[in-house]
């Protein structure tokens, strides 16, 4: 019954069926670097709070729990809410999705940057979970719709190297910005500018 009146959405209806590109074959390159970025700032910040920890706890007295929860949060949100966010872009639209993850996330991000205590930086980083998971699924979904079959695997395999490439870099961030500047560098660093795909 759910999704009574719409097409099935199976692989091989999928692969089947003629794709029409929204953008226009300049605008590729560039809807495909915006959702790197976009989805990026979402794995990136998986890992960089981790080096920062003890920074974070000296800063804001925080104990070990609280400290938990500020990796926890985040991931938790980011997990529980990818499916849900996929879903919404469907909807709702894939890029209208992907914009308010961006404006969520740097919202979020200054958020944890100006936090005072703890407590308000677990909430920041849950809210950063939150835009975390309306990023990633709209980004390949954009990225499917804006490619055609013959471009579309090279196009999931560069995002997913570029992906791969900023988790690991996360802790090399947040470790020189510790030591450079400060932790809180390490959330007002993912405010970046926005960036609009076609889709």
């Amino acid at each position: 019954m759910i999704g009574l009146g719409r097409a099935p959405c199976d692989d091989g209806v999928i692969q089947s069926s003629a794709q029409r590109a929204e953008c226009a074959h300049a605008a590729k390159p560039w809807v495909l670097a915006a959702t790197i970025l976009g989805s990026g700032m979402a794995f990136i910040d998986g890992s960089v709070v981790n080096v920062a920890l003890p920074a974070i706890a000296a800063d804001l007295g925080a104990a070990v729990a609280g400290m938990q929860w500020v990796v926890n949060a985040y991931a938790l949100l980011l997990a529980s809410l990818i499916l849900i966010a996929g879903v919404a872009g469907d909807r709702f639209g894939r890029r209208r999705v992907f914009a308010l993850g961006i404006l969520l996330f740097m919202a979020a991000s200054i958020w944890c940057g100006l936090a005072p205590y703890v407590g308000q930086l677990i909430f920041a980083r849950a809210v950063q979970g939150i835009g975390g998971a309306m990023l990633v699924p709209s980004s390949l979904a954009i990225i499917s719709a804006t490619f055609d079959t013959g471009e579309r695997g090279r196009a999931i395999g560069t995002w997913a190297g570029f992906s791969a490439i900023t988790a690991a870099l996360g802790p090399v961030l947040g470790g020189w910005l510790v030591d450079v500047v400060s932790w809180r560098a390490i959330s007002l660093s993912m405010c970046r500018s926005r960036w609009w795909p076609c889709r």
